[in-house]
């Protein structure tokens, strides 16, 4: 069975918006804390949203081999816990992953027998562009560093089980929960 989900955007696609609307209405369904260098956002909780810890803590842990999945992401580090995935494989617990695209590559590459990918696009780059300057949280040089970043993680959408556009959010919110509620009784 897939009991591993891992969901992928570009940056400002809608990626945690539809994960924690999927945890709302799925909690059976566990959540992954990754590890994070970055600054929290406002409203963000350590220990709940990521964990945030130093780069020099980050780095010990990729010396002593912690992570699962590890990126360098627009100057940050982002990580996933070996730890977490090989308890919820091991206890056959659903986990919900949300990843940028390489780790989700990665942990599907490591674990292809339980993972199921998802990736969320939004409806075109401009979309994307108006989400991001609206989001308040990047300068300008930023938003571009992520439209470009877009555009290479755009061609890895075809190595992903799904793809949801989220033009209109209470639409992508229903296709999301519909295609986990299928992998969870075995369709998918």
């Amino acid at each position: 069975m897939k009991n591993i989900i891992t969901i992928s955007a570009p940056s400002g696609s809608g990626k945690t918006t539809l994960c924690k609307a999927l945890r709302k209405v799925r909690k059976d369904i566990g959540w992954s804390v990754s590890y994070t260098t970055r600054m929290p956002r406002k409203k963000e909780k350590n220990g709940v949203d990521y964990h945030f810890i130093s780069k020099k803590e980050f780095e010990n842990r990729i010396l002593n081999d912690e992570f699962s999945e590890w990126e360098n992401v627009h100057g940050n580090y982002y990580g996933t816990s070996k730890l977490t995935l090989d308890q919820a494989i091991q206890n056959n617990d659903t986990i919900l992953f949300e990843l940028d695209v390489k780790g989700a590559l990665k942990i599907k590459e490591n674990n292809i027998k339980n993972t199921f990918s998802i990736f969320i696009l939004p409806p075109s780059i401009e979309a994307l562009r108006e989400r991001l300057i609206n989001r308040g949280e990047d300068s300008k040089n930023r938003i571009e560093i992520r439209l470009k970043r877009f555009e290479e993680e755009l061609g890895y959408r075809d190595h992903f089980d799904s793809v949801i556009i989220n033009a209109d959010l209470g639409i992508a919110k229903k296709e999301l929960v519909n295609i986990v509620n299928q992998l969870k009784k075995g369709a998918l």
